[in-house]
């Protein structure tokens, strides 16, 4: 594979792991919406909440499933750098 190639399907991979990302981030404020215990009272922009949206949301199953829709996403996203990381230690160019 050339360095050419290697860095384009990189750029792609990253792309693609921050479009997945972002989804998933737009989800978690979704969640975060629906949730009592998770709302944002203060009037202030904050980060979302993601690793309270795995935990702590409402019971509905509508909430639910936007939950386990997250967690799939953050899954994939895991999945995609582990994939990264076996496919460059792979084809490591020994000096």
């Amino acid at each position: 594979m050339t360095g050419e190639t290697f860095y384009l399907l990189c750029g792609v991979w990253a792309l693609v792991m921050l479009a997945i990302f972002i989804l998933a981030i737009r989800l978690s404020y979704r969640i975060e919406a629906r949730s009592p215990g998770l709302t944002n009272r203060s009037g202030l922009p904050r980060k979302a909440m993601m690793f309270h949206t795995v935990t702590n949301v409402a019971l509905d199953q509508e909430t639910q499933g936007m939950r386990r829709r997250m967690i799939g996403l953050l899954l994939i996203v895991l999945a995609g750098f582990a994939l990264l990381w076996a496919g460059v230690s792979l084809f490591r160019v020994a000096p």
